[in-house]
């Protein structure tokens, strides 16, 4: 009996299932923001995702949806304090060189795995950006090409701002480690980067029933966003995910009302209740 592909056979699988949400989300009359490339982006397979793990795991729509907006605050917020380059590792099929409103002038690079990247730049080639865009193929999980490919992207550059959306929680804490040691360079303003807690992982692990087996989180740090600092970072804004979900009006009464109840420690998120936020760093 020939064995079923499994319906996240890798992480980046998750790029479309994310892009279901961004398309959900703009077609709101509330929209927080308006993605109309990311219902095509998702493809055949990003709805078949989206349907089965809601089936399994129930909602998971509204934490895309906080993140994604977070994010798009803080660009801009950069952007007004003088950004002049936005590098997007592991860029996945995130838009926002298409829907946001940006500098014509800015350069904006974005970096992933070769198949992913040429397959959004078929999907996207008769659309134009409002920024000058680069799109770079490079294995990010290799420190040597992911040097060189930070060199040549930081070249002229003085304010940068760095995205790893959905990236870290991937990775192992050695990993991380190590790419925050990569970031610290003159040339980097910011860095914005997303984590969870171990609570997070282990009920998805539990609910999940197998789908997240082959994308499974590992970085979950038991000191947070201490983590960060240790590296020499400094922690310019922490937005937890949860609270902007429930400032947004983006879930239910359940998860208002525990968003406003004592949240647990950024620095110290535990083990007991879930917690998952978006952080701004500088060095």
């Amino acid at each position: 009996m020939t064995e079923m592909k499994p319906i996240i056979s890798t992480v980046s699988d998750t790029a479309r299932w994310v892009a279901v949400y961004r398309a959900i989300e703009s077609e709101r009359p509330d929209a927080l923001f308006h993605d109309p490339l990311a219902g095509m982006l998702a493809g055949r397979v990003g709805p078949v995702i989206a349907a089965e793990t809601t089936r399994v795991m129930g909602d998971h729509g509204w934490p895309i949806v906080a993140r994604t907006k977070l994010i798009d605050d803080m660009i801009g917020s950069a952007i007004d304090g003088g950004c002049d380059r936005v590098i997007n590792l592991a860029a996945g099929l995130d838009t926002r060189p298409y829907r946001l409103d940006l500098p014509a002038d800015l350069t904006w690079i974005e970096a992933d795995l070769p198949a992913l990247l040429e397959e959004k730049k078929r999907a996207l080639d008769w659309y134009r950006p409002r920024c000058r865009l680069i799109r770079r193929a490079v294995d990010l999980s290799d420190s040597v090409s992911r040097r060189a490919f930070l060199n040549d992207a930081l070249a002229g550059a003085s304010r940068a701002f760095v995205i790893t959306e959905g990236l870290v929680m991937y990775l192992q804490p050695d990993e991380v480690r190590q790419l925050a040691v990569d970031l610290r360079r003159e040339e980097i303003a910011w860095w914005v980067v997303d984590i969870v807690s171990v609570v997070i992982a282990e009920r998805l692990e539990r609910s999940g029933n197998g789908l997240l087996k082959n994308a499974p989180f590992t970085f979950t740090p038991a000191n947070g966003v201490a983590f960060f600092e240790d590296e020499g970072w400094e922690v310019l804004e922490i937005e937890s995910i949860l609270q902007a979900a429930s400032r947004f009006r983006r879930v239910s009464p359940m998860y208002r009302f525990f968003s406003r109840l004592p949240q647990p420690n950024p620095r110290k998120p535990g083990t007991v209740i879930p917690w998952s936020g978006v952080l701004r760093l500088t060095h």
